[in-house]
Protein backbone atom coordinates (compact mmCIF):
# COMPACT_ATOMS: atom_id res chain seq x y z
CA UNK A 1 0.00 0.00 0.00
CA UNK A 2 2.81 2.44 0.89
CA UNK A 3 4.50 1.85 -2.48
CA UNK A 4 1.19 2.45 -4.24
CA UNK A 5 0.65 5.75 -2.39
CA UNK A 6 4.20 6.82 -3.19
CA UNK A 7 3.49 6.26 -6.89
CA UNK A 8 -0.02 7.72 -6.95
CA UNK A 9 0.50 10.86 -4.84
CA UNK A 10 2.66 12.80 -7.36
CA UNK A 11 0.16 12.12 -10.16
CA UNK A 12 -2.78 13.03 -7.91
CA UNK A 13 -1.06 16.29 -6.95
CA UNK A 14 -0.55 17.20 -10.62
CA UNK A 15 -4.16 16.30 -11.42
CA UNK A 16 -5.44 18.46 -8.55
CA UNK A 17 -3.26 21.42 -9.60
CA UNK A 18 -4.33 21.18 -13.26
CA UNK A 19 -7.96 20.81 -12.18
CA UNK A 20 -7.64 23.91 -9.96
CA UNK A 21 -6.18 25.88 -12.87
CA UNK A 22 -9.12 24.87 -15.06
CA UNK A 23 -11.53 25.82 -12.28
CA UNK A 24 -9.96 29.28 -12.02
CA UNK A 25 -10.48 29.71 -15.77
CA UNK A 26 -14.06 28.42 -15.68
CA UNK A 27 -14.87 30.59 -12.66
CA UNK A 28 -13.64 33.63 -14.58
CA UNK A 29 -15.80 32.58 -17.53
CA UNK A 30 -18.86 32.38 -15.24
CA UNK A 31 -18.18 35.76 -13.62
CA UNK A 32 -17.32 37.59 -16.84
CA UNK A 33 -20.37 36.24 -18.65
CA UNK A 34 -22.53 37.75 -15.86
CA UNK A 35 -23.72 34.33 -14.70
CA UNK A 36 -22.71 34.74 -11.06
CA UNK A 37 -26.33 35.15 -9.91
CA UNK A 38 -27.87 32.86 -12.52
CA UNK A 39 -28.66 30.39 -9.71
CA UNK A 40 -30.26 32.50 -6.96
CA UNK A 41 -29.96 29.77 -4.33
CA UNK A 42 -27.01 27.72 -3.06
CA UNK A 43 -25.84 24.96 -3.42
CA UNK A 44 -28.87 24.02 -5.50
CA UNK A 45 -29.95 25.89 -8.62
CA UNK A 46 -33.62 26.87 -8.42
CA UNK A 47 -34.02 24.07 -5.91
CA UNK A 48 -32.44 21.40 -8.12
CA UNK A 49 -29.16 19.54 -7.85
CA UNK A 50 -28.48 20.35 -11.51
CA UNK A 51 -30.62 23.10 -13.06
CA UNK A 52 -34.15 23.35 -14.55
CA UNK A 53 -34.21 21.82 -18.01
CA UNK A 54 -37.86 21.17 -18.85
CA UNK A 55 -40.70 23.62 -19.35
CA UNK A 56 -42.51 22.60 -16.17
CA UNK A 57 -39.33 22.90 -14.08
CA UNK A 58 -38.59 26.31 -15.60
CA UNK A 59 -42.11 27.51 -14.81
CA UNK A 60 -41.73 26.33 -11.20
CA UNK A 61 -38.34 28.07 -10.97
CA UNK A 62 -39.75 31.37 -12.19
CA UNK A 63 -42.64 31.08 -9.74
CA UNK A 64 -40.32 30.34 -6.82
CA UNK A 65 -37.89 33.15 -7.71
CA UNK A 66 -39.91 35.89 -9.44
CA UNK A 67 -37.11 38.44 -8.90
CA UNK A 68 -34.61 36.27 -10.74
CA UNK A 69 -36.15 34.79 -13.93
CA UNK A 70 -34.45 31.63 -15.14
CA UNK A 71 -31.86 32.07 -17.90
CA UNK A 72 -31.01 28.72 -19.46
CA UNK A 73 -27.82 29.94 -21.14
CA UNK A 74 -26.35 31.07 -17.80
CA UNK A 75 -27.66 28.79 -15.05
CA UNK A 76 -25.77 25.73 -16.26
CA UNK A 77 -22.50 27.65 -16.11
CA UNK A 78 -22.88 28.51 -12.45
CA UNK A 79 -24.01 25.04 -11.41
CA UNK A 80 -21.33 23.23 -13.42
CA UNK A 81 -18.80 25.50 -11.74
CA UNK A 82 -20.10 24.36 -8.34
CA UNK A 83 -19.92 20.71 -9.38
CA UNK A 84 -16.35 21.11 -10.57
CA UNK A 85 -15.46 22.81 -7.28
CA UNK A 86 -16.94 19.85 -5.40
CA UNK A 87 -14.86 17.45 -7.49
CA UNK A 88 -11.72 19.42 -6.67
CA UNK A 89 -12.70 19.20 -3.01
CA UNK A 90 -12.70 15.40 -3.21
CA UNK A 91 -9.25 15.40 -4.85
CA UNK A 92 -7.90 17.68 -2.11
CA UNK A 93 -9.32 15.43 0.64
CA UNK A 94 -7.55 12.42 -0.90
CA UNK A 95 -4.31 14.38 -1.25
CA UNK A 96 -4.51 15.54 2.37
CA UNK A 97 -5.12 11.99 3.63
CA UNK A 98 -2.06 10.76 1.73
CA UNK A 99 0.06 13.58 3.14
CA UNK A 100 -0.98 12.73 6.69
CA UNK A 101 -0.71 8.95 6.34
CA UNK A 102 1.88 8.73 9.16
CA UNK A 103 -0.22 10.74 11.60
CA UNK A 104 -3.54 9.12 12.49
CA UNK A 105 -4.66 12.13 14.51
CA UNK A 106 -4.33 14.46 11.53
CA UNK A 107 -5.99 11.89 9.26
CA UNK A 108 -9.00 11.78 11.56
CA UNK A 109 -9.05 15.59 11.63
CA UNK A 110 -9.24 15.55 7.82
CA UNK A 111 -12.03 12.96 7.76
CA UNK A 112 -14.03 14.81 10.43
CA UNK A 113 -13.47 18.11 8.61
CA UNK A 114 -14.88 16.67 5.38
CA UNK A 115 -17.86 15.24 7.28
CA UNK A 116 -18.51 18.56 9.02
CA UNK A 117 -18.37 20.43 5.71
CA UNK A 118 -20.91 18.02 4.20
CA UNK A 119 -23.08 18.34 7.30
CA UNK A 120 -22.90 22.13 7.09
CA UNK A 121 -24.20 22.08 3.53
CA UNK A 122 -27.08 19.80 4.59
CA UNK A 123 -28.01 22.10 7.46
CA UNK A 124 -27.85 25.11 5.15
CA UNK A 125 -30.32 23.44 2.78
CA UNK A 126 -32.69 23.00 5.73
CA UNK A 127 -32.44 26.66 6.70
CA UNK A 128 -30.20 26.14 9.76
CA UNK A 129 -27.76 28.82 8.70
CA UNK A 130 -26.19 29.47 12.11
CA UNK A 131 -25.48 25.80 12.77
CA UNK A 132 -24.23 25.47 9.20
CA UNK A 133 -21.76 28.32 9.69
CA UNK A 134 -20.56 26.80 12.96
CA UNK A 135 -19.84 23.45 11.35
CA UNK A 136 -18.10 25.15 8.42
CA UNK A 137 -15.86 27.06 10.84
CA UNK A 138 -14.88 23.83 12.60
CA UNK A 139 -14.32 22.18 9.23
CA UNK A 140 -11.83 24.94 8.37
CA UNK A 141 -10.05 24.99 11.74
CA UNK A 142 -9.41 21.24 11.89
CA UNK A 143 -7.16 20.96 8.80
CA UNK A 144 -5.50 24.28 9.65
CA UNK A 145 -4.57 22.85 13.04
CA UNK A 146 -3.56 19.59 11.40
CA UNK A 147 -1.22 21.39 9.02
CA UNK A 148 0.50 23.08 11.96
CA UNK A 149 0.66 19.79 13.86
CA UNK A 150 2.39 17.86 11.09
CA UNK A 151 6.15 17.76 11.67
CA UNK A 152 6.89 16.97 8.09
CA UNK A 153 7.91 18.63 4.86
CA UNK A 154 6.18 21.92 3.92
CA UNK A 155 4.59 20.28 0.87
CA UNK A 156 2.75 17.83 3.14
CA UNK A 157 1.54 20.68 5.35
CA UNK A 158 0.32 22.54 2.26
CA UNK A 159 -1.63 19.47 1.15
CA UNK A 160 -3.59 19.56 4.40
CA UNK A 161 -3.88 23.36 4.45
CA UNK A 162 -5.40 23.27 0.95
CA UNK A 163 -8.43 21.50 2.43
CA UNK A 164 -9.06 24.40 4.83
CA UNK A 165 -8.72 26.89 1.98
CA UNK A 166 -11.10 25.06 -0.32
CA UNK A 167 -13.78 24.79 2.38
CA UNK A 168 -13.49 28.54 3.01
CA UNK A 169 -13.61 29.01 -0.75
CA UNK A 170 -16.94 27.15 -0.80
CA UNK A 171 -18.25 29.56 1.83
CA UNK A 172 -17.12 32.50 -0.30
CA UNK A 173 -19.00 30.95 -3.23
CA UNK A 174 -22.12 30.79 -1.08
CA UNK A 175 -21.70 34.40 0.07
CA UNK A 176 -21.15 35.50 -3.53
CA UNK A 177 -24.75 34.42 -4.22
CA UNK A 178 -26.40 35.28 -0.91
CA UNK A 179 -24.74 38.71 -0.66
CA UNK A 180 -25.57 39.50 -4.30
CA UNK A 181 -22.05 39.82 -5.75
CA UNK A 182 -20.73 41.99 -2.93
CA UNK A 183 -17.36 43.21 -4.33
CA UNK A 184 -15.21 42.27 -1.34
CA UNK A 185 -16.62 38.73 -1.46
CA UNK A 186 -16.18 38.40 -5.23
CA UNK A 187 -12.58 39.58 -4.93
CA UNK A 188 -12.01 37.16 -2.03
CA UNK A 189 -13.47 34.32 -4.07
CA UNK A 190 -11.00 35.03 -6.88
CA UNK A 191 -8.07 35.19 -4.44
CA UNK A 192 -9.26 31.98 -2.77
CA UNK A 193 -9.29 30.17 -6.09
CA UNK A 194 -5.78 31.30 -6.95
CA UNK A 195 -4.56 30.49 -3.43
CA UNK A 196 -5.93 26.97 -3.81
CA UNK A 197 -4.20 26.65 -7.16
CA UNK A 198 -0.95 28.04 -5.75
CA UNK A 199 -0.90 25.58 -2.84
CA UNK A 200 -1.66 22.61 -5.09
CA UNK A 201 0.91 23.74 -7.67
CA UNK A 202 3.58 23.95 -4.98
CA UNK A 203 2.63 20.48 -3.70
CA UNK A 204 2.74 19.05 -7.23
CA UNK A 205 6.16 20.56 -7.88
CA UNK A 206 7.63 19.24 -4.62
CA UNK A 207 6.03 15.80 -4.94
CA UNK A 208 7.61 15.50 -8.37
CA UNK A 209 11.10 16.27 -7.21
CA UNK A 210 11.51 19.96 -8.09
CA UNK A 211 14.11 21.58 -5.83
CA UNK A 212 17.74 22.64 -5.67
CA UNK A 213 19.91 19.53 -5.78
CA UNK A 214 23.09 21.40 -4.86
CA UNK A 215 23.77 24.94 -3.71
CA UNK A 216 20.77 27.25 -3.61
CA UNK A 217 20.68 31.03 -3.83
CA UNK A 218 18.77 32.25 -0.75
CA UNK A 219 18.94 35.92 -1.79
CA UNK A 220 17.51 35.15 -5.22
CA UNK A 221 14.77 33.09 -3.60
CA UNK A 222 13.81 36.09 -1.46
CA UNK A 223 13.51 38.21 -4.62
CA UNK A 224 11.15 35.62 -6.08
CA UNK A 225 9.06 35.65 -2.89
CA UNK A 226 8.75 39.43 -3.13
CA UNK A 227 7.65 39.01 -6.76
CA UNK A 228 4.93 36.57 -5.65
CA UNK A 229 3.72 39.09 -3.05
CA UNK A 230 3.62 41.89 -5.64
CA UNK A 231 1.72 39.64 -8.05
CA UNK A 232 -0.78 38.69 -5.33
CA UNK A 233 -1.48 42.38 -4.64
CA UNK A 234 -1.96 43.02 -8.36
CA UNK A 235 -4.30 40.04 -8.67
CA UNK A 236 -6.32 41.48 -5.76
CA UNK A 237 -6.50 44.79 -7.64
CA UNK A 238 -7.63 42.93 -10.74
CA UNK A 239 -10.30 41.15 -8.73
CA UNK A 240 -11.46 44.48 -7.28
CA UNK A 241 -11.58 45.95 -10.79
CA UNK A 242 -13.70 43.07 -12.06
CA UNK A 243 -15.97 42.95 -9.00
CA UNK A 244 -16.78 46.65 -9.40
CA UNK A 245 -17.25 46.40 -13.19
CA UNK A 246 -14.43 48.88 -13.73
CA UNK A 247 -12.58 47.07 -16.51
CA UNK A 248 -13.87 49.53 -19.13
CA UNK A 249 -14.04 52.57 -16.87
CA UNK A 250 -11.48 54.26 -19.12
CA UNK A 251 -13.31 53.23 -22.26
CA UNK A 252 -11.06 51.60 -24.85
CA UNK A 253 -8.25 54.11 -24.32
CA UNK A 254 -4.74 53.00 -23.42
CA UNK A 255 -2.52 54.27 -21.91
CA UNK A 256 -4.78 57.32 -21.44
CA UNK A 257 -8.15 57.11 -19.69
CA UNK A 258 -11.22 58.58 -21.37
CA UNK A 259 -8.86 60.50 -23.66
CA UNK A 260 -7.06 62.11 -20.73
CA UNK A 261 -3.97 61.49 -18.65
CA UNK A 262 -5.75 62.73 -15.51
CA UNK A 263 -9.52 62.07 -15.81
CA UNK A 264 -11.94 62.75 -12.94
CA UNK A 265 -11.37 60.16 -10.20
CA UNK A 266 -12.79 59.31 -6.78
CA UNK A 267 -10.31 57.09 -4.98
CA UNK A 268 -12.19 57.28 -1.68
CA UNK A 269 -15.40 55.77 -3.04
CA UNK A 270 -13.51 53.48 -5.37
CA UNK A 271 -11.79 51.71 -2.49
CA UNK A 272 -14.51 51.45 0.16
CA UNK A 273 -14.07 47.75 0.90
CA UNK A 274 -17.19 47.11 2.97
CA UNK A 275 -20.56 48.34 1.80
CA UNK A 276 -24.11 47.69 2.97
CA UNK A 277 -25.70 44.24 2.80
CA UNK A 278 -28.86 43.69 0.79
CA UNK A 279 -27.81 45.72 -2.25
CA UNK A 280 -27.62 43.93 -5.60
CA UNK A 281 -24.11 44.70 -6.86
CA UNK A 282 -24.61 43.07 -10.26
CA UNK A 283 -23.47 45.57 -12.88
CA UNK A 284 -21.79 47.72 -10.21
CA UNK A 285 -23.08 50.66 -8.18
CA UNK A 286 -20.11 53.07 -8.40
CA UNK A 287 -20.08 56.18 -10.56
CA UNK A 288 -17.59 56.61 -13.40
CA UNK A 289 -15.09 58.63 -11.33
CA UNK A 290 -14.80 55.86 -8.73
CA UNK A 291 -14.48 53.18 -11.39
CA UNK A 292 -11.85 55.20 -13.22
CA UNK A 293 -9.85 55.44 -9.98
CA UNK A 294 -9.93 51.64 -9.67
CA UNK A 295 -8.89 51.10 -13.29
CA UNK A 296 -6.03 53.62 -13.08
CA UNK A 297 -4.76 52.02 -9.85
CA UNK A 298 -4.82 48.62 -11.54
CA UNK A 299 -2.79 50.02 -14.44
CA UNK A 300 -0.22 51.58 -12.10
CA UNK A 301 0.04 48.27 -10.26
CA UNK A 302 0.56 46.48 -13.56
CA UNK A 303 3.41 48.85 -14.42
CA UNK A 304 5.10 48.24 -11.05
CA UNK A 305 4.76 44.46 -11.42
CA UNK A 306 6.01 44.57 -15.01
CA UNK A 307 9.14 46.52 -14.05
CA UNK A 308 9.95 44.34 -11.06
CA UNK A 309 9.33 40.98 -12.74
CA UNK A 310 11.30 42.07 -15.82
CA UNK A 311 14.23 42.86 -13.55
CA UNK A 312 13.69 39.58 -11.68
CA UNK A 313 13.76 37.72 -15.00
CA UNK A 314 17.15 39.32 -15.73
CA UNK A 315 18.42 38.33 -12.27
CA UNK A 316 17.26 34.75 -12.71
CA UNK A 317 18.91 34.40 -16.12
CA UNK A 318 22.22 35.81 -14.86
CA UNK A 319 21.94 33.83 -11.63
CA UNK A 320 22.09 30.53 -13.48
CA UNK A 321 18.34 29.95 -13.88
CA UNK A 322 18.06 30.80 -17.57
CA UNK A 323 14.95 28.75 -18.34
CA UNK A 324 13.11 30.03 -15.25
CA UNK A 325 13.96 33.65 -16.03
CA UNK A 326 12.84 33.37 -19.64
CA UNK A 327 9.59 31.70 -18.52
CA UNK A 328 8.85 34.61 -16.17
CA UNK A 329 9.42 37.14 -18.95
CA UNK A 330 7.28 35.28 -21.50
CA UNK A 331 4.40 34.80 -19.03
CA UNK A 332 4.67 38.47 -18.05
CA UNK A 333 4.56 39.71 -21.64
CA UNK A 334 1.57 37.47 -22.38
CA UNK A 335 -0.33 38.78 -19.34
CA UNK A 336 0.36 42.43 -20.17
CA UNK A 337 -0.69 41.86 -23.79
CA UNK A 338 -3.94 40.26 -22.64
CA UNK A 339 -4.61 43.15 -20.24
CA UNK A 340 -4.11 45.77 -22.96
CA UNK A 341 -6.22 43.71 -25.36
CA UNK A 342 -9.03 43.64 -22.80
CA UNK A 343 -9.20 47.43 -22.92
CA UNK A 344 -8.51 47.94 -26.61
CA UNK A 345 -11.09 45.41 -27.81
CA UNK A 346 -13.77 46.24 -25.23
CA UNK A 347 -13.42 43.26 -22.85
CA UNK A 348 -14.14 40.28 -25.14
CA UNK A 349 -15.12 37.26 -23.05
CA UNK A 350 -12.37 34.97 -24.39
CA UNK A 351 -9.60 37.51 -23.80
CA UNK A 352 -10.87 38.48 -20.35
CA UNK A 353 -11.05 34.80 -19.34
CA UNK A 354 -7.52 34.19 -20.62
CA UNK A 355 -6.35 37.23 -18.63
CA UNK A 356 -7.40 35.41 -15.45
CA UNK A 357 -5.63 32.29 -16.67
CA UNK A 358 -2.56 34.39 -17.44
CA UNK A 359 -2.44 35.53 -13.81
CA UNK A 360 -2.55 31.90 -12.67
CA UNK A 361 0.16 30.97 -15.18
CA UNK A 362 2.43 33.79 -14.00
CA UNK A 363 1.86 32.68 -10.40
CA UNK A 364 2.82 29.12 -11.35
CA UNK A 365 6.02 30.23 -13.10
CA UNK A 366 7.08 32.22 -10.02
CA UNK A 367 6.25 29.29 -7.73
CA UNK A 368 8.27 26.97 -9.95
CA UNK A 369 11.26 29.30 -9.66
CA UNK A 370 10.80 29.54 -5.89
CA UNK A 371 10.64 25.77 -5.60
CA UNK A 372 13.65 25.34 -7.84
CA UNK A 373 15.60 27.64 -5.51
CA UNK A 374 14.64 25.67 -2.39
CA UNK A 375 16.87 22.91 -1.04
CA UNK A 376 15.46 19.51 -1.96
CA UNK A 377 14.61 17.24 0.94
CA UNK A 378 14.04 13.54 0.42
CA UNK A 379 11.63 13.30 3.32
CA UNK A 380 8.68 14.00 1.00
CA UNK A 381 9.25 10.66 -0.67
CA UNK A 382 10.10 9.05 2.67
CA UNK A 383 6.82 10.06 4.29
CA UNK A 384 4.82 8.93 1.26
CA UNK A 385 6.64 5.58 1.31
Amino acid sequence: MSLRIRKIAPYLAVLAAVFAFGLVMFGAFVRLSNAGLSCPDWPTCYGKATWPQHAQAVAQANQAFPDRPYESDKAWREQVHRMLAGTLGVLVVLLALMAARRDRLVQWAIIISAALAAGGVTLYLHGEHEWSSGLALLAILLPMTGALWLREHAALKMSVLALAVIIFQAMLGMWTVTLLLKPIVVMGHLLGGLTTFGLLAYVALRYNGVGAQGNHDASLRRLVVFGIVLLALQIALGGWTSANYAALACGTDFPTCLGQWAPPTDFHQGFVLWREIGVNYEGGILDMAARSAIQITHRIGALVVFCYLSWLSYRLVHGGFRLGGIAVLLALILQVALGISNVHFGLPLAVATMHNGGAALLLFVLLANFTRLQPWRNDVADVLA
